[in-house]
């Protein structure tokens, strides 16, 4: 399976503004349901962390990069582009017509979709270092652990208490 992944492409597809959540889950259950794993990888909504400061407290906020759009990285065949194309709450690809044109790599890679994530060495109990984020120079130690999602949960301490915060990988090291 791992060659027909290495097949696959990144295609843009538009969605009504504000669906895109919905269109990922939707889609993702659509493929699960038919068993298309090996032709359709995975569906992204590009988001970013912003700052929002409100009342004088700041809060760190997730929003789309794309709003009306998400990412499917798949291999473009007939049933593909139709399981996706006649997902609910989708209005089509980004192409000519009705092909849909793959995004190039270098697009992938500004888009920062594929990133790749370090795997890490801690365990639970293990002191870590955040290094970039809100929480950036703090020192936590690790609760939980979650492979899959790339993310651990670390108790760090803030105004003198210990608070529990979630982690990507790519924002703390080991100590």
């Amino acid at each position: 399976m791992a060659d027909r992944s290495d097949k696959a492409k990144w295609y843009v597809v538009h969605t009504y503004s504000g669906h895109e959540n919905k269109v990922k889950v939707n889609i993702e259950k659509l493929v699960e349901n038919r068993g298309m794993q090996d032709v359709i990888f995975e569906i992204a909504v590009p988001t970013e962390e912003y700052i929002e400061s409100k009342d004088g407290k700041k809060k760190v906020k997730q929003r789309k990069v794309f709003p009306g759009y998400v990412l499917a990285n798949m291999i473009m065949t007939d049933e593909s582009w139709y399981l996706i194309r006649n997902t609910r709450g989708v209005t089509g690809f980004v192409g000519p017509g009705s092909k849909p044109i793959p995004l190039t790599d270098e697009e992938v890679e500004a888009l920062g979709v594929q990133e790749e994530l370090p795997d890490i060495d801690v365990k639970v109990k293990d002191n870590v270092k955040v290094i970039s984020g809100p929480f950036e120079s703090f020192i936590g130690t690790v609760e939980s652990i979650n492979m899959e999602k790339r993310k651990l949960k670390a108790f760090v301490s803030m105004f003198g208490r210990e608070t529990l915060v979630e982690l990507d990988f790519n924002q703390i090291e080991r100590l």
